[in-house]
């Protein structure tokens, strides 16, 4: 478990540094004591179960 939260917090910190830069280059104002209070133990969209689902729509089903 402790291999998968470090997965989750490196994978979190990689992705709001780019989100913050794209933002920043588009012209958005993001401030930096925003980005400070940033947490990158949000874990919400990450499947921890080990349960996956493969079911395919039926108009991808029949090509």
């Amino acid at each position: 478990m402790g291999l998968m939260l470090n997965i989750v917090i490196l994978w979190n910190t990689v992705y709001f540094q780019k989100i913050i830069g794209e933002m920043r280059a588009e012209g958005i104002h993001v401030r930096d004591e925003d980005f400070a209070c940033l947490s990158p133990l949000k874990f919400a969209h990450i499947n921890l179960h080990g349960r996956y689902s493969f079911a395919l729509p039926t108009e991808v089903q029949g090509g």
